[in-house]
């Protein structure tokens, strides 16, 4: 029974398909690897009961995702298979989990700005854009591109089976489920 630990890190502009993207990768990961242990952390979950006390300035961010950091890491340590979708606006943060996780892959979910804004059920952009909002990633706080994704998802170019095999290949061939 093969079972290894790794985290899938899903970043990218809200509204960009990060949720929507690991749920499709996690019911394949259930359907067809069944001896892979799997665990989902989202970013709006997590946020409403284990970092409830956080904003979103900088600092704030940055303490956020150094908790879901410590517990991707203690997750991928004993070989379960770690979902992460969070916006992680700066490349250091990414950095810093890859360097603190085991078997770190980030997937960069990229969809245009005017993309993510479309499918914005909240209303959160134009909360962003009527100052509403302070230090919204993409409006008036920047979102850091992956230089070198180990996976690039376009979510606004395919569709979401498509995005969830090109996750379950790289898993594959990397010998990781």
């Amino acid at each position: 029974m093969k079972s290894n630990g790794f985290v899938l890190w899903f970043t990218g502009l809200s509204g960009a398909g990060k949720t929507t993207a690991a749920k499709a990768v996690i019911a394949r990961l259930e359907k067809e690897f069944p001896e892979q242990k799997t665990e989902r952390l989202d970013g709006d979950v997590v946020r409403e009961h284990l970092t409830k006390d956080l904003g979103f300035s900088k600092a704030d961010r940055q303490t956020n995702l150094g908790r879901v950091r410590f517990v991707a890491q203690l997750l991928s340590r004993n070989n379960v298979g770690v979902l992460s979708s969070f916006i992680s606006p700066y490349k250091e943060d990414r950095e810093q989990i890859r360097e603190m996780t085991t078997n770190f892959i980030e997937v960069f979910v990229n969809a245009p700005l005017a993309t993510c804004e479309e499918r914005d059920v909240k209303g959160l952009y134009q909360k962003a854009r009527d100052g509403i909002i302070k230090e919204f990633t993409g409006v008036s706080d920047p979102y850091e591109v992956p230089e070198n994704p180990e996976i690039e998802l376009r979510t606004d170019l395919e569709e979401i089976d498509e995005s969830a095999e090109k996750v379950i290949q790289y898993l594959t061939e990397k010998n990781l489920i």
